[in-house]
């Protein structure tokens, strides 16, 4: 099985489906001449051409206003924004008309169209191109939202993504597309809505998506290393639709919850989980629900500030020890 980047798995779940369907086409800025702001469609335009990769102006809310028009007449659009900061620029576009075209026309018109780019902190561009606005997207019906933490998951869930008939904001991070791990060639599909284990354990559920996952396991093998405390790590993958019933799951097996990801605390997908597993799982619980977020502000320019700031994995290890206590 080949060792890949996270990158070259979304440049991969992208070719195929390229190659498969003809209605599917990247759209963007700089994603064919330039190879993509960060090479993830590198290579794409002289392989396919400027009828399939198609450079947009800079223009946020025109280019995504025409992928929503071309979707709903039965294009299957990949729209890259170069910081998901910028889908503010297009939010009526998004959350007004692809969220609720379905809905609004009694299920007659689809909008098969996928948001993808980066969505993080850390790479001290400021507070301007630093959102994770994952909680944002995942409010509104109508709108599926996906945040991927390793090069495997990210081909097989992109790939349903570009195939689901509803609008999906695919979320990645500038800070994993280096990562590598083995990806099989070929055709495999994860089906958005279904989270994985990542590390089994008895102890305690450590519960997040995207880059902070990675910390968790971390952060979970020093837990293991230095106090034998076996914690079990799950990633949701699929933020909207979510899969409850594995996170319950977990929980209900061992009572402690330690919910971890990079966006700011307030109105945040892991408050929403935390108020899920207190709903639906409170008398599982044998301590109160403890939570890892960023520091909430906007993100902080200075580069060793904001690594205070983010989510972090002696943040975690010191989390999952108080919630042991």
């Amino acid at each position: 099985m080949p060792v890949i980047t996270y990158r070259e798995a979304l440049r991969h779940a992208m070719s195929e489906e390229i190659e498969r369907d003809e209605n599917v086409v990247l759209m963007g800025e700089e994603v064919g001449q330039f190879n993509g702001a960060y090479k993830v469609s590198e290579g794409m335009l002289a392989k396919y051409g400027p009828k399939r990769i198609i450079d947009t102006p800079i223009s946020e809310a025109g280019f995504i206003g025409m992928g929503v028009g071309a979707a709903m007449l039965g294009m299957r659009p990949i729209m890259e924004l170069m910081f998901f900061s910028f889908y503010t620029v297009a939010f009526d576009q998004i959350f007004n008309n692809a969220a609720n075209i379905r809905y609004m026309s009694g299920g007659l018109i689809n909008c098969p169209i996928v948001l993808r780019g980066p969505a993080n902190g850390g790479t001290n561009v400021g507070a301007t191109h630093s959102h994770t606005p994952e909680g944002i997207a995942a409010y509104h019906p109508g709108i599926k939202v996906v945040a991927p933490s390793n090069a495997y998951d990210a081909k097989g869930l992109m790939k349903s993504a570009i195939r689901d008939n509803d609008p999906v904001m695919f979320m990645e991070n500038t800070m994993l597309y280096g990562e590598s791990m083995e990806v099989p060639d070929g055709e495999y599909l994860i089906p958005l809505g279904k989270a994985d284990v990542k590390r089994a354990g008895t102890d305690l559920t450590i519960v997040g998506h995207g880059r902070p996952i990675q910390m968790a396991l971390k952060a979970a093998d020093l837990l293991k290393e230095k106090h034998n405390i076996n914690a079990e790590v799950v990633d949701l993958r699929s933020i909207r639709p979510l899969d409850e019933e594995t996170v319950l799951a977990s929980v209900r097996k061992t009572n402690r919850v330690l919910i971890v990801e990079e966006s700011k605390p307030f109105c945040s997908v892991g408050a929403m989980l935390a108020c899920i597993i207190a709903e639906k799982a409170f008398d599982d619980l044998d301590a109160p629900i403890k939570r890892v977020t960023s520091i909430d502000s906007p993100a902080i320019y200075s580069p060793p500030l904001e690594k205070l700031q983010l989510p972090n994995v002696d943040r975690i290890f010191t989390a999952a020890l108080e919630v042991l206590k």
